[in-house]
C-alpha cells in the first residue's frame, strides 16, 4: 500500500511518488531542515508505526546539539590536530588503504563510489571536522591504495573496512558510503556489526534492474582511456557527469588522474574496475536483512542508478529504515548537494 509525497514547501502533489516508501523524508534544498520549517510530508492511504512517525520526526526536527564535549581518543596515533586535512597510507594487515583525515571527535568514514577517489569527499569533511575525526578512503583498486589483482567482491570491501577500523583503533565507526561505497558500508555493517555505529548509504539499494547495471559497467570500462591533458579530462568529466558543479568536475579531474606517456590516465585499476563492476550485481537483499545497526538511505530524487521502485522495494523489506530523497540532485548527491547531504548526515547521528 502506497501514499503520495506532498512538498512540504509548496504543497504539490506528485504522483510520481506513488507506492515510495512509507518512511519518506524531503530534504528540500531551498530550505535545509530544522527545527522551526521543516513538516513531516503528508502521508495517504497508508497506516504508519508509531515508531516510524517517531523516527521520521525525530530525523527531521533535530538540530546539531551546541556544545556538545568532542571525544578525543589519547591513544590514536597521527590523528590531524587541527583543521587541515591530512594524507597518508594505512597497512590494515591485509591491504595498505590510502586516506584523507581531518578533525578529531568520533570516527566517520567516507566511501566513493566506483571508479572515484576519497577527494570527492572533502566538501563534505571540511564542515564534518568540528564535530567528528573524518578519514575518506581510496578503497582498494581505487586511487592511490593497493590494487591487487584480484579480491574486488563485497565481502572484500567489507573487510578492508573492517581492517581500517581495526587499525585506527577509534570505532565503532559511522560510515558514510556512496554508491559502491554505500554497498560495502552496508556490507559491513551487517558482516562486522561491533565496528559500526551507524551507516549513511547514499543511492544504491537492493532491486537496482539489470538494465541499470549493464548501462553502468558500459561507462565504467568506458572511462579507461588515455586523455591529452588535464582540459581533456575535465571536458570528459563534464560529459558524463552533467550534473556536477564544475568545482566538483575539478576536484576528480585533479585527484583521479596519474601521468603516463602521451598523456593522463585514471588511477583507477582498469582489471579492478571492471571486477569491481561486475560485483555490483549480487544481491544485496540478505545483506539488508542481516543489518542491525542504524542505517540511513539516502536517494536522488533524479537518480538513474537507484529508481523509484528500487527504493520503494527496499522500504518494503526494511521499513525500519529512515529515508532522504533529495530533489533536484541524481546520483551523485553528495557532490551535487553537499551542504543537504551533511544536514542529512547530522540530523541522522544526533537523532
Amino acid at each position: 500500500m502506497g501514499f503520495q509525497l506532498i512538498d512540504v514547501l509548496s504543497d504539490r502533489t506528485d504522483g510520481a511518488w506513488h507506492n515510495t516508501p512509507r518512511c519518506i523524508l524531503i530534504a528540500c534544498q531551498r530550505r535545509l531542515v530544522s527545527r522551526e520549517d521543516s513538516r513531516i510530508a503528508k502521508l495517504k492511504d497508508c497506516q504508519i508505526a508509531r515508531q516510524s512517525v517517531l523516527t521520521a520526526r525525530a530525523f527531521l526536527c533535530s538540530i546539531p546539539r551546541q556544545g556538545t564535549k568532542k571525544r578525543e581518543d589519547p591513544n590514536v596515533i597521527s590523528e590531524p590536530n587541527s583543521g587541515q586535512m591530512s594524507a597518508r597510507r594505512v597497512d590494515t594487515g591485509r591491504i595498505t588503504l590510502h586516506v584523507r583525515e581531518q578533525g578529531r571527535g568520533p570516527l566517520m568514514l567516507f566511501f566513493h563510489g566506483i571508479t572515484s577517489n576519497s577527494a570527492v569527499f572533502a566538501p563534505l569533511m571540511e564542515q564534518l571536522s568540528h564535530r567528528f575525526r573524518t578519514v575518506a578512503v581510496d578503497q582498494r583498486g581505487h586511487g592511490l591504495s593497493d590494487k591487487p589483482e584480484t579480491g574486488y567482491d563485497a565481502d572484500d570491501y567489507a573487510a578492508d573496512i573492517a581492517g581500517l577500523i581495526r587499525s585506527l583503533d577509534a570505532g565503532p565507526a559511522i560510515l558514510v558510503g556512496h554508491s559502491l561505497g554505500s554497498r560495502n558500508s552496508v556490507t559491513a555493517a551487517a558482516s562486522y556489526p561491533d565496528l559500526v555505529r551507524s551507516v549513511v548509504a547514499i543511492d544504491f539499494t537492493p532491486y537496482i534492474e539489470t538494465e541499470v547495471f549493464d548501462a553502468l559497467e558500459s561507462r565504467v570500462n568506458a572511462g579507461d582511456q588515455l586523455f591529452a591533458d588535464a582540459a581533456a579530462v575535465k571536458a570528459y568529466l563534464a560529459a558524463r557527469y552533467v550534473n556536477l558543479p564544475r568545482a566538483a568536475i575539478d576536484i576528480r579531474a585533479e585527484s583521479g588522474y596519474r601521468a603516463v606517456d602521451g598523456g593522463l590516465r585514471p588511477l583507477a585499476s582498469p582489471t579492478a574496475m571492471a571486477q569491481t563492476a561486475r560485483g555490483l550485481r549480487r544481491d544485496l537483499v540478505p545483506v539488508y536483512r542481516a543489518v542491525s545497526k542504524p542505517v540511513l538511505l539516502v536517494r536522488g530524487a533524479d537518480s538513474k542508478l537507484v529508481s523509484a521502485d528500487a527504493l520503494a522495494k527496499t522500504s518494503r523489506l526494511r521499513p525500519d529504515l529512515p529515508v532522504v530523497v533529495v530533489p533536484g540532485a541524481d546520483h551523485y548527491v553528495n557532490e551535487i548537494a553537499p551542504d543537504i547531504t551533511v544536514k542529512a548526515i547530522t540530523n541522522f547521528v544526533d537523532a
